[in-house]
């Protein structure tokens, strides 16, 4: 290794999470501060945490509602639509 090229390293550095875990590991700095980490990440714990800083997740599941709520009526626009149709074509085979 060259020397004065490479950063100080910190074995004991201190690892501080956003959930207040807290445990030590090797970095480059003394000290760093985490939003997420082991104790608290959905992958590990398996339950569903939603970190919404911009309201991107309340938009998303508004724009999915509306979604919803949009297919039912066409749903129901149509259903109505095929009845319609349905009775009409039953009306034409009486007539006959």
């Amino acid at each position: 290794m060259k020397k004065d090229i490479h950063p100080k390293y910190y074995p004991q550095a201190k690892v501080t999470c956003a959930c207040g875990n807290a445990f030590i590991t090797g970095s480059t700095l003394p000290e760093l501060k985490v939003e997420i980490c082991s104790a608290c990440h959905p992958f590990y714990t398996g339950k569903q945490k939603l970190i919404d800083s911009a309201r991107r997740v309340e938009k998303f599941q508004a724009k999915v509602e509306a979604k919803n709520k949009n297919l039912a009526v066409h749903k129901n626009k149509k259903a109505k639509r095929v009845a319609k149709t349905k009775a009409k074509a039953a009306k034409k085979t009486e007539k006959k």
